[in-house]
């Protein structure tokens, strides 16, 4: 672990090669898992404001429970989710002519339809943040839908952290992400050294 100003983050962020391969996984990080996507309450206030320019964007079956159920949920830990479809893919989740999800709150705002793009929780993913008292802990999610992703990142040499340059400026701010990639540079030159185990 490294901190970086009131964050603990996780060295896989550093050592682990990441990039999307949505032409091997289809989006199924949107589909599987046993929760919908991670929200704040002012995302959801968000989301439940924009509602009317998403519709039109949305899955049947994903408007269906939407109307029925509401965008979200609190899910077993107590947690702000987006609500489910029978329990699987994500109520904003959409599928393609060629199998591939979209996510509908995403589609309405590359529409114009909307200024906000999807939930921090998606954009960052894989990594996964936990707030404490005391601290903010930032830490990679591996799940065996993402090994494509790993695959790709280590083909391209591309860090986790170099991937998600974007979200994790947008959701800690520019100082945060330049101070992560200095400490990363030293970080993985003195392993490279053997100065590290």
């Amino acid at each position: 672990m490294i901190q970086i100003k009131d964050t603990i983050v996780s060295l896989d962020l550093i050592e682990e090669f990441f990039c999307c391969d949505i032409d091997a996984c289809h989006g199924d990080c949107c589909v599987e898992g046993d929760a919908g996507a991670p929200l704040s309450e002012k995302e959801l206030e968000t989301i439940k404001h924009i509602l009317p320019q998403v519709k039109d964007f949305l899955s049947p079956a994903g408007l269906n429970v939407i109307n029925e159920e509401g965008p979200a949920y609190l899910d077993p830990d107590g947690d702000l989710v987006t609500a489910l479809i029978d329990g699987a893919a994500c109520a904003f989740t959409g599928f393609g002519p060629d199998g591939r999800c979209y996510c509908a709150l995403e589609k309405a705002c590359e529409a114009g339809c909307s200024d906000f793009r999807k939930p921090a929780s998606c954009a960052l993913y894989p990594v996964r943040i936990k707030k404490y008292p005391s601290f903010t802990a930032v830490n990679l999610h591996k799940w065996k839908i993402c090994k494509p992703a790993f695959a790709l990142g280590r083909k391209l040499n591309l860090r986790a952290y170099q991937f998600l340059q974007g979200p994790l400026t947008d959701f800690f701010g520019k100082e945060w992400y330049d101070e992560l990639c200095l400490t990363a540079d030293e970080y993985l030159k003195a392993k490279e050294a053997g100065m590290l185990p």
